[in-house]
């Protein structure tokens, strides 16, 4: 079989795929830990992690052998049937995280589609919100997904430019604005959704105690606070969910991505009885949500965070990525911030070349909102390879200064 090049797998996609990427032209062919390779034989430090979903590091032993061992036995049975692996999934979702019921889908916008379904629907049926009236309050910058429903309250130009009619019922306040939500909140307001930070904004991070005043509030009004933790969850700011930062408890959370350890699609959506208790049988559903494959992978993606103290490592590591990336001198750099193992290098200039001189370096690093380079490897590096990774982003960050 012809072995092909970097430039001919570029060449097949852009003629046959549609162009809603644009990737960096590196064509990666097997993964491990934190270190991918390209089919021309050039090794790269992923400093992405895949937008945190393989936060155990690429293709976790542990895991594989999970999905291998399962998929020798049953992969799919929909949820017209009962398995063996859903029932173990929910009982170590709630023994992880203290929350009653977790729902599993697929897809993080699914999961976000789960919940803005389920708070819609404890807003009629439990605080009763006239039919058809119920309230959804969000942040402007947000980043829900890419279905109809999520970008219809997307404050992204871009995101909706060509899609509607979109769907009503969202509110938009400022992110981080206490006083903005209590001001938004009406008798028909059911849930605030907000990401604890904002990731594809740029790893925005809100003032100290935004999310504890929201939490109050929303209790004052009885009003749902969900937080989406797709990629802020499961480790990657140094706790197990961002919003332990401030020391609350959401009503109902999102997770995702990391929760398969990058192998397969698994997300959830995690609250109390009194919330997923109001969905009944035809209510909502996924062929392919809470399959035993993805319920034995995502156990198996739990124990390795958990047991290789991934979290503990993202805040020890975190802090000190952190630490030597504000040591950077550039008059492009603007700011420098995180949490955990989630950095961020603002600049006064494009961050596309940038990404483009780091590949050439070997570290592979998104651009977002233009001006940001993002900075999430794995949570299995070490400090050596974060020396190793400095270095080079150091060498093109000062060299274009």
């Amino acid at each position: 079989m012809e072995t092909l090049r970097t430039y001919e797998f570029v060449e097949l996609e852009e003629q046959y795929g549609a162009p809603n990427y644009h990737p960096l032209d590196v064509v990666i062919e097997r993964a491990k830990g934190v270190w991918v390779y390209d089919v021309d034989g050039h090794r790269y430090l992923d400093c992405l992690a895949s937008y945190s979903a393989v936060n155990q590091g690429h293709c976790h032993p542990k895991i594989l052998h999970a999905m291998v061992e399962q998929a020798h036995k049953v992969t799919l049975t929909s949820r017209a049937f009962r398995n063996d692996q859903l029932p173990l999934l929910l009982q170590d979702l709630h023994a992880l995280t203290g929350f009653d019921m977790a729902l599993p889908m697929n897809s993080g916008a699914e999961a976000v589609e789960t919940a803005v379904k389920a708070a819609r629907k404890w807003g009629y049926k439990v605080k009763g919100i006239p039919d058809g009236q119920a309230e959804i309050i969000v942040c402007a910058n947000n980043f829900h997904g890419r279905t109809v429903t999520a970008i219809s309250f997307s404050s992204d130009a871009q995101y909706r430019d060509g899609f509607g009619p979109f769907t009503p019922g969202f509110k938009i306040i400022p992110f981080g604005d206490a006083n903005a939500l209590r001001d938004a909140i009406t008798r028909n307001t059911c849930a605030f959704l907000v990401e604890p930070i904002q990731g594809e904004a740029g790893i925005i991070i809100p003032p100290a105690g935004f999310l504890r005043q929201a939490a109050d509030i929303c209790h004052e009004h009885r009003v749902l606070l969900m937080t989406d933790e797709i990629q802020a969850g499961l480790g990657r700011t140094g706790k197990l969910f961002a919003f332990e930062h401030e020391g609350i408890t959401p009503d109902v959370v999102i997770i995702g991505k990391a929760l398969s350890g990058g192998f397969y699609p698994v997300s959830a959506v995690l609250s109390s009885k009194e919330v997923l208790g109001v969905f009944h049988p035809g209510d909502h559903g996924s062929t392919f949500g809470g399959n035993p494959l993805a319920c034995a992978i995502a156990r198996a993606a739990l124990h390795v965070l958990l047991e290789e103290k991934l979290v503990h490592n993202s805040a020890e590591l975190g802090e000190y990525f952190l630490s030597k990336l504000k040591s950077l001198r550039s008059p492009h750099v603007r700011e420098v911030r995180g949490k955990g193992l989630w950095l961020a290098i603002e600049l006064d200039e494009p961050a596309r070349p940038y990404c483009e001189a780091l590949k050439a370096e070997g570290v592979l690093c998104k651009d977002t909102h233009e001006y940001v380079i993002r900075i999430a490897p794995p949570l299995v590096i070490t400090r050596e390879e974060i020396d190793w990774a400095f270095e080079r982003i150091k060498s093109v960050v000062e060299k274009r200064g």
